[in-house]
């Protein structure tokens, strides 16, 4: 049974599909939120519209999740997947291009291609995780978890970066080749990625287990009566809703408080991300080489980066008040290091959670949580923006005003951490006790 677990080569091409994923995402998310807005002159209603609708389409992760457990073929969802990402991220280009001077047929256009984007976001990112929750051996979920999740913000990271070279000087025509090159590049290494696991066993990929119960409704129910499903649930919401909630006020709160620079304000952002990297990378490791109960581990990283996370918020809330005192770089640099303490920590745990009842239910839990997430994301942009408006508008103080939000994401955290503690209370008859059984036989079951 051992060789039906992913081995590290193994577990770095799936990582490979994240980098894909990332490639493809910060391309429409990113770059063509920037064009509708400068280039097009673009109401920014327009392609925040898109990026939620995106992120709503995203809510059909749990029927992925199950599509998986019911003996789809993983290695097609995910190919279908980041497929359908590619084309997408293509329309939403030429749409955008098309608004310039038929608006309505490009909106028409750009929902269309938005809602393949997010579908392919669902179907490919929860295959993956997938994957990983049912093959990756307990002691290297941590690490599994931090690769999948370091090279996802390498993509973006990368591709950011050549984007910022190849775009210059803008015409519409430039876009949709840079478009076409990125959607194509990225569905080759994920075909790559998929296509080196051929010489796996089947089971390491293709043959899911048994199922109980094969109906969407009846999983979806089954699961939902499970107080620790709930539970996660509601841990990953609170926790990603904080973790989003600050994305669009951080470089707003660096100029109109520290009085930075256009430029100065948006370093910041490879600050923090850098920062993600670096906690991302250090629980990875110290979770591979840890001693005992990695459950246990995990969940108390969880507790930890969740609170540790809250201070950092508090402390970036008193720096408004005396900004000449405060060093923003340095502080930014350590909430992104607790941030991705944090975010590893919960995947890892959300790995061992998935499979905690050894029932083949693992895509669907995996889906509710990924769709948990993305409502959170879609939601958390939104609330910290217009929070921040209503506060500035209610206080008339320009640090006020972001302490005030800063301090509702803290107490956000705070909140993760508690129901977090609470999940690690019920570890041992849910989590350990099936970790310890899978380390003791060698490998999953089925």
């Amino acid at each position: 049974m051992g060789g039906s677990w992913l081995q590290w080569a193994a577990i770095l091409r799936l990582g490979l599909i994240q980098t894909a994923i990332g490639a493809i995402t910060v391309f429409a998310l990113s770059t063509l939120n920037r064009v509708m807005i400068v280039e097009m002159a673009l109401p920014a209603s327009l392609p925040a519209g898109l990026v939620a609708w995106h992120y709503a389409v995203q809510l059909s992760r749990p029927r992925w999740g199950h599509g998986a457990d019911i003996g789809e073929n993983r290695r097609l969802l995910v190919i279908f997947g980041v497929g359908i990402m590619a084309v997408g991220s293509v329309l939403a280009a030429n749409a955008a291009i098309i608004m310039a001077g038929s608006l309505v047929f490009g909106i028409v256009l750009g929902i269309l291609a938005y809602t393949m984007i997010g579908a392919g976001i669902a179907a490919s990112g929860t295959s993956v995780l997938t994957l990983l929750a049912i093959r990756v051996e307990p002691h290297r979920r941590p690490a599994a978890a931090a690769i999948a999740w370091i090279m996802m913000i390498s993509g973006i990271v990368v591709t950011a970066a050549v984007l910022g070279q190849v775009l210059d000087p803008f015409s519409p025509q430039r876009l949709a080749i840079v478009a076409s090159g990125v959607a194509g590049t990225a569905f080759i290494v994920a075909l790559l990625a998929v296509g080196g696991d051929r010489a796996a066993p089947a089971t390491a990929i293709d043959r899911p287990r048994p199922v109980e119960t094969q109906s969407f409704g009846d999983s979806v129910k089954r699961i939902w009566r499970e107080k620790t499903t709930r539970d996660f649930t509601v841990f990953v919401f609170v926790s990603m809703l904080a973790y989003s909630a600050q994305e669009l006020i951080l470089e707003p709160y660096a100029g109109l408080v520290f009085g930075l620079s256009l430029g100065k304000s948006t370093q910041l952002a490879a600050f923090q991300h850098g920062g993600v990297l670096i906690g991302m990378a250090l629980l990875g490791f110290a979770g591979t080489y840890i001693q005992g109960d990695r459950t246990a581990f995990l969940q108390r990283c969880t507790v930890f980066g969740c609170l540790a996370s809250a201070m950092a918020l508090v402390g970036l809330s008193a720096a408004g008040f005396s900004p000449a005192a405060w060093p923003l770089r340095p502080m930014v640099l350590a909430m992104g290091v607790v941030n991705g303490l944090f975010a590893v920590s919960a995947i890892g745990m959300m790995m061992s959670l998935a499979g905690a009842d050894r029932k083949s239910r693992e895509g669907i839990r995996l889906g509710v949580w990924g769709a948990a997430q993305a409502a959170a994301f879609g939601l958390g942009g939104f609330a910290g923006a217009a929070g921040l408006d209503l506060m500035r508008h209610l206080l008339g103080s320009g640090p006020t005003a972001f302490a005030t939000i800063f301090g509702a994401e803290s107490l956000g955290f705070v909140f993760a951490a508690i129901v977090a503690q609470r999940l690690g209370c019920r570890a041992p008859s849910s989590l350990a006790g099936f970790a310890a059984a899978e380390e003791q036989s060698g490998g999953p079951t089925g």
